[in-house]
């Protein structure tokens, strides 16, 4: 009798671990046409991972020929380092926080998106005005002010949401990235140089990527106009004006041509790199360094004091 007790017991325990196991393979149901892309949870593929949406949304502006290999190369260097994931994207479709419903064959089935909560921050290539709706900018701006997150952006960015007058088509764009590319005199906005740069910030994480704390660079530099303003961004990287052509100094009097700052945005981090015209650039090893060690500060990997300073008013003396 003793032992059929036993028996039993040992039979009821297995019936309800076998239950609890199985009831754990099961998947919770998603949202019609969407699938839960929740942080740890079953829509992650990458568990424990910082994650990076790079998006290079082109399609209303000018298509840099560096952002295809600019693109690869920063997937590489988070896979490399093993810092984070990225998902690469040429479409505007994931900045979003509202639901994203399958169309036709996926109309009432799971289409495995991820939208904008899933990431940590994204990196964003833009040109023109994009086809980000109205909903989404907003999306944007919470993600990075209101959720803690964070966005990088490269080159193009100076130029996105502006017409040729220079007057704003997204005012908040501005402010959010830290400047845009000046073009109220009928320059350009930006010059090509192989010019001196300072690093005025040797803590920022990648700052001293090129090994010095001055260094010649061949690229296409920007030329900032409102909202950039010393009281609201980190300068880490700018250009020697000693180094200029009259011309070029010309452009901007004061003298103040940062080419790479930070910030913080409410509660999130900005981080914006002006480079990135040429091909070349991103196969710099100093420029890789810099870009890696940027993007973990973005992703909250390494911390950095990005209080605002004024510019120093010495300049490193030519070499």
């Amino acid at each position: 009798m003793f032992s059929t007790r036993i028996k039993i017991c040992i039979i009821a325990i297995a019936i309800v671990a076998f239950s609890r196991v199985m009831g754990a393979q099961t998947p919770t149901p998603a949202a019609p046409g969407q699938r839960a892309g929740a942080r740890g949870g079953r829509g992650d593929p990458w568990p424990g991972k910082k994650k990076l949406l790079l998006v290079a949304d082109v399609q209303t502006g000018y298509h840099h020929d560096a952002i295809n290999h600019g693109m690869a190369v920063i997937e590489r260097l988070g896979r490399e380092s093993g810092a984070f994931i990225t998902v690469i994207r040429t479409d505007s479709q994931l900045i979003t926080k509202q639901p994203i419903v399958g169309q036709g064959k996926y109309s009432d089935s799971n289409i495995n998106v991820k939208p904008l909560d899933f990431y940590d921050a994204v990196f964003l290539l833009p040109s023109g005005d994009t086809t980000m709706s109205k909903q989404q900018r907003k999306d944007l701006l919470a993600f990075v002010r209101d959720d803690r997150k964070s966005l990088v952006v490269g080159h193009t960015a100076g130029v996105a949401f502006t017409r040729k007058d220079a007057s704003l088509t997204w005012p908040e764009w501005g402010d959010l990235i830290g400047g845009l590319m000046d073009r109220v005199d009928r320059h350009a906005g930006e010059f090509r140089a192989n010019a001196k740069i300072i690093v005025e910030d040797p803590n920022f994480p990648g700052a001293m990527a090129f090994g010095s704390p001055t260094f010649m660079f061949d690229e296409q530099h920007p030329v900032l106009m409102a909202p950039y303003s010393r009281d609201k961004v980190h300068v880490i990287m700018r250009l020697d004006p000693t180094s200029l052509t009259e011309q070029q100094r010309a452009m901007r009097p004061d003298g103040d041509f940062p080419v790479v700052w930070a910030r913080q945005y409410g509660k999130g981090r900005v981080y914006n790199v002006g480079w990135g015209e040429l091909e070349t650039t991103y196969d710099n090893p100093g420029l890789q360094k810099m870009l890696l060690e940027g993007i973990k500060w973005a992703l909250g990997v390494v911390p950095a004091d990005v209080t605002p300073k004024p510019m120093s008013k010495l300049a490193a003396p030519m070499k």
